[in-house]
C-alpha cells in the first residue's frame, strides 16, 4: 500500500503529533515545533517551516490480522455472583418456572477476558423483567431475606431507552432485568417496535458480536448464538452481527459504540464496518436520529476511558468529527474542515504529557476536563453571537448544544482556556533560578501597592482563584504552548519537541506554586469583608468602589500571608487617606 498525505493547516500555536488514524500507513504534515515522534521519522519538505512525520503501521481492518487476545474457555464466577445466581435458580425451582435466565452483553465479554464486571443484565425468555423481579422478591421473603432497591425504569424512547427495565439490589450489586426481544426499526426513527424474541434474535439485534454473548444461568454455559462472538473476541475484531450498514442505520449510535469498544480494547475494525461507518447515509442518520444526550454520553465515555486519543482519532478518520462536534452555523473566525486534525493532535499531546507527569495530579474530573480543554484548544478564540448579539465562546455551544452536557463543563473548559495566556506569562518567572523578582508582572491587571518581592505570588494567586482546582490543567496546556514567541522553524530538527522537557517545565512551575503556598488559594477567606470596607470608606451602600477595594485588599493579603485583620485594616485606612489627599 502506498503512503498518502493528510495536510493539516494550523493556527500559530504549536502543534503536536497525533498518531495516525485507524493505524493506516500515513504521513501527516505538522507545523512546528512539535513533539518527538517515537519510532517515526521527521523529514522536511519543500514548504518552508513544514515537516511531516512518517509512520509505518498496521492497517486497522479485517484485512490485517487482528490481535491475539487471551480468552477464557468458560466463565468463572466469584462468590458473590454464585450466591446471586443461586437465588435466581432457586426462584425458578420455588415457583416451578419453565424459564431460562441469561446474563447478556458486556459482563460475559469481560468475564471471558478475565476482567471483573459489576454490570449484570439478566435477559429472560418468557416473562418481563418486572414479573421475574416480583417472583425473586417473593422467594426471598419466604426465606426471611428482604429484597432491596426494587424498582422499574420505564421506557424513555427520547433517551434511547426502548424497553422497560426492572432493577433490584442483591449483595450490594445492582441487577437489571429485561425480556429477550426482537426489534423492528422504522425508516425515519431510531425508536424500534419491541416484541418478545428468542435468544438468537436478541443476540443478532446487538451492536457487536463481542457484545452478543450470553451466559446461561440455568446451564452454566456460554452461548455464542451469532457463531462469531468468541472468535471475534479471540482475534480482536470489531464486527456487527448483521451487515454493518443495516445495523448502523437501524441505530446510528452503534457507530460510536463500535468506536468506543475498538479504542478501549485495541481491536481492529472489519473492512465493511469502516466503509459503513464513514458513509453519508450513516452520518446523516447519526445527525438526525440520535439524541444529542446519547451522543454526549458516548463521547464522555471515550474521553474518560483508557484510550481517548485513539477514540477521537477514529472519529476523525471516519469523517464523523463534525457530525459529533457540530459548531454554531455562524462562527468567527471561520473554522476549516482540517481543524479536526489539530484538535486530535492537541488531545494527543495533553494525554501523553499527563501520562508522563503521572496520573495522581489528573484523576476524575481533573483529567476529563483537561482532555476536553485540549481537544477544543483550537476553538478557544472562536465565538458566535447569540440571539442578543452577545459574543459567546463556541466551546459553550459544543458542550451545551452538540453534546448536551452539564453547564459546568463549558464554564470550566472556557476558564482553563482563558488562563493560558496568563500562565504563559508566569511560567518563566515561576521556573526562573534567579532569586530576583521582576519589577512588573503583566497580568492584565494593576497590582495595587504590592511589594516587588510579592508580585509573583499575588499575580499567581489571582490566576489560581479564577481557575480554582483546575489550575493544573491550565498549566499543563500552557507548557505545551510555551514559549509563546518561539519561531516555529528554528532549530526544530535538532531540538524537536522533547516531551520530557515539557514535563520538567510543568513540574518546576507546579512546585513553585506549591512552595508559594498557593495550591488551594481559592479557599482563602478575605480578612476584611464588605461591611468593614463600607465602614472605613463611610459608604452607605456597596458598589464598584467596594469591589475595587476588595481586589486591593486581596492583593495585600496575598502579599502578606501572615498578615492580621488589624494590619490589613490599618493598611487600607492609610492608603485611603493618601488617596484622598491626592484627590
Amino acid at each position: 500500500m502506498r503512503p498518502f498525505f493528510n495536510t493539516v493547516k494550523l493556527d500559530p500555536l504549536r502543534l503536536v503529533f497525533s498518531p495516525n488514524l485507524l493505524n493506516r500507513r500515513k504521513t501527516t504534515f505538522v507545523s512546528l515545533p512539535s513533539f518527538t515522534c517515537p519510532n517515526k521519522t521527521l523529514t522536511r519538505i519543500q514548504t518552508p517551516g513544514v515537516f511531516y512525520c512518517r509512520e509505518m503501521a498496521t492497517v486497522s481492518s479485517e484485512s490485517a490480522a487482528g490481535a491475539v487476545v487471551q480468552v477464557k474457555d468458560k466463565v468463572e464466577l466469584n462468590e458473590v455472583e454464585k450466591q446471586i445466581f443461586d437465588r435466581f435458580v432457586n426462584t425458578l425451582r420455588h415457583f416451578s418456572l419453565n424459564t431460562e435466565l441469561r446474563v447478556a452483553g458486556g459482563w460475559v465479554r469481560d468475564k471471558l477476558l478475565g476482567k471483573e464486571c459489576y454490570d449484570i443484565d439478566i435477559a429472560i425468555d418468557n416473562m418481563s423483567g418486572s414479573e421475574f423481579v416480583d417472583k425473586v422478591r417473593e422467594y426471598l421473603l419466604s426465606t426471611g431475606e428482604e429484597a432491596h432497591g426494587v424498582g422499574i425504569i420505564p421506557r424513555n424512547p427520547d433517551q434511547s431507552k426502548h424497553l422497560e427495565t426492572a432493577r433490584m439490589r442483591l449483595l450490594d450489586l445492582w441487577i437489571d432485568f429485561v425480556n429477550l426481544r426482537s426489534e423492528d426499526y422504522s425508516e425515519n426513527s431510531r425508536i424500534p417496535t419491541m416484541t418478545f424474541g428468542t435468544a438468537k434474535e436478541d443476540a443478532y439485534r446487538r451492536d457487536l458480536t463481542i457484545n452478543s454473548l450470553f451466559y446461561n444461568i440455568n446451564t452454566g454455559s456460554v452461548e455464542d448464538l451469532t457463531g462469531r462472538g468468541i472468535e471475534d473476541l479471540k482475534s480482536g475484531k470489531i464486527v456487527t452481527p448483521l451487515p454493518p450498514k443495516d445495523t448502523f442505520l437501524d441505530d446510528p449510535l452503534r457507530v460510536l459504540r463500535a468506536i468506543r469498544f475498538g479504542a478501549r480494547f485495541g481491536f481492529v475494525f472489519e473492512e465493511e464496518l469502516i466503509k459503513a461507518a464513514a458513509c453519508d447515509d450513516v452520518k446523516n442518520a447519526l445527525a438526525a436520529k440520535v439524541s444529542k444526550e446519547r451522543v454526549g454520553t458516548e463521547i464522555d465515555l471515550m474521553i474518560s476511558g483508557n484510550q481517548p486519543v485513539k477514540a477521537m482519532t477514529y472519529i476523525a478518520d471516519l469523517t464523523l468529527f463534525w457530525v459529533v462536534f457540530t459548531l454554531h452555523p455562524k462562527v468567527e473566525p471561520a473554522v476549516s474542515e482540517e481543524c479536526q486534525g489539530l484538535c486530535v493532535a492537541y488531545l494527543d499531546a495533553a494525554w501523553n504529557l499527563v501520562q508522563l507527569i503521572g496520573g495522581s495530579s489528573f484523576i476524575g474530573e481533573q483529567r476529563r476536563l483537561c482532555l476536553y480543554a485540549a481537544l477544543f484548544l483550537p476553538f478557544r478564540d472562536t465565538i458566535y453571537k447569540d440571539e442578543k448579539g452577545k459574543k459567546v465562546p463556541v466551546v459553550n455551544y459544543i458542550f451545551r448544544d452538540s453534546l448536551k452536557q452539564k453547564a459546568s463543563d463549558p464554564e470550566t473548559v472556557i476558564k482553563i482556556h482563558r488562563s493560558l495566556e496568563k500562565f504563559l506569562t508566569l511560567i518563566p518567572l515561576l521556573t526562573s533560578n534567579d532569586d530576583t523578582q521582576p519589577a512588573e508582572v503583566d497580568m492584565g491587571m494593576e497590582l495595587f501597592d504590592v511589594p516587588i518581592t510579592s508580585k509573583l505570588r499575588v499575580a499567581t494567586g489571582f490566576l489560581l482563584r479564577e481557575v480554582k482546582e483546575f489550575w493544573r490543567a491550565g498549566l499543563l496546556l500552557s507548557t505545551l504552548l510555551y514559549p509563546s514567541d518561539t519561531d516555529s522553524t528554528r532549530d526544530f530538527l535538532e531540538k524537536q519537541f522533547e516531551l520530557d522537557r515539557r514535563r520538567d517545565l510543568f513540574k518546576a512551575a507546579e512546585d513553585a506554586i506549591v512552595n508559594l503556598g498557593l495550591e488551594k488559594v481559592w479557599d482563602l477567606k478575605p480578612l476584611v469583608n464588605g461591611k468593614d470596607i463600607m465602614t472605613v470608606l463611610h459608604l452607605k451602600s456597596g458598589g464598584p468602589i467596594v469591589r475595587e477595594w476588595q481586589q486591593k485588599l486581596l492583593a495585600w493579603q496575598l502579599a502578606h500571608p501572615a498578615g492580621t485583620v488589624e494590619e490589613c485594616l490599618d493598611w487600607m485606612k492609610e492608603t485611603h487617606l493618601k488617596r484622598a489627599k491626592v484627590e
